[in-house]
């Protein structure tokens, strides 16, 4: 424990630029200890806070700009990657989505306190056409908030955060063995949690190949584009013939939903997840003839189906 300390003291610096950034990263490393620390540290002239404050700014930038250029280059496929990685549950791009259209680039400013949001928000961003001179702007400013947010409540309670560091020392390996412990059991749980959300998304789906030739074959149905408006602007192209309509539309209008004909629902969520609870939510109203869109829209893009384009009006993100 002594000799961690000691090499905290003569690296300090460097442990910090590289918490911060292999957790804005999404690697599983816990920075904001190591912000406090740094800030308890600083205030009993260990370290400097006009050194500590930018290296964690810099570190953040590089999280974050690795993950823009991700989302510029690969779209939507690495928001899909982020969720089915995190242990949150896979509407985590829709709630992101939903912040970006509430809030506009202002989400930048404090995704970073909200689990979940941190890690999609950069991708999401360039997803959504905004200039990188607006992005750096933003998340710049998110990015001293947060880490100057934990490093002055590391200055400001520098005498409890040393008690607790004294307490630790002599407890030894015994409290990390408890904090194992305890990570694991989040762990299991968020795990757990994961599994029951994906259970429930459990319903019959149809494949990209049967509804194209249900649409050749001239067969009356009814398709649901469920996608965010935002990401619906973005793609400008739809399903032939789909209705778009939102999630919390379709609960409201379910009247309007045939029940003598197919009705096909989807989205771009990983695992369909909007489809699919909407398709849940129908079944209990009485529309038995609903399934999700396996794959969603980018199954039916990637197979090369009929689509016709959107108007798109400009999104939020876009100009300089």
């Amino acid at each position: 424990m002594e000799e961690t300390i000691r090499f905290l003291l003569l690296h300090g610096y460097v442990v910090l630029f590289l918490s911060v950034a292999a957790d804005q990263l999404g690697l599983p490393v816990p920075s904001v200890p190591v912000l406090l620390a740094m800030g308890a540290l600083s205030g009993s002239g260990e370290f400097s806070l006009a050194g500590a404050l930018p290296l964690a700014v810099l570190g953040c930038l590089v999280g974050d700009l690795s993950w823009y250029e991700l989302g510029r280059r690969r779209g939507r496929g690495i928001l899909k990657f982020l969720c089915r990685i995190s242990l949150e549950p896979d509407y985590c791009i829709r709630h992101a989505e939903e912040a970006f259209a509430r809030r506009g680039p202002k989400v930048l400013l404090y995704s970073k306190f909200v689990p979940g949001l941190s890690l999609v928000a950069p991708p999401l961003a360039a997803m959504f056409r905004m200039r990188l001179r607006r992005f750096l702007a933003w998340d710049v400013a998110g990015s001293f908030l947060w880490s100057g947010a934990f490093i002055g409540a590391g200055f400001l309670f520098r005498a409890e955060i040393e008690q607790v560091g004294a307490l630790l020392l002599r407890l030894g390996t015994e409290v990390f063995a408890l904090l194992a412990a305890a990570l694991v059991c989040y762990v299991a749980w968020k795990a757990a949690q994961r599994w029951r959300f994906l259970r429930r998304l459990r319903v019959a789906r149809i494949t990209p190949e049967e509804l194209n030739g249900k649409m050749e074959a001239g067969e009356d149905l009814m398709v649901v584009d469920l996608r965010h408006p935002l990401e619906f602007d973005a793609d400008r192209v739809k399903v032939f013939g789909a209705l778009h309509m939102l999630p919390e539309e379709l609960a409201k209008r379910h009247q309007e939903i045939p029940r003598d004909r197919d009705v096909v629902l989807y989205c771009t969520c990983p695992n369909e997840a909007t489809s699919a609870m909407m398709t849940r939510r129908l079944h209990r109203l009485g529309i038995t003839r609903v399934r999700p869109l396996a794959g969603g829209f980018d199954a039916w893009v990637e197979g090369g189906f009929p689509l016709e384009p959107k108007m798109a009006t400009a999104t939020p993100f876009e100009g300089s």
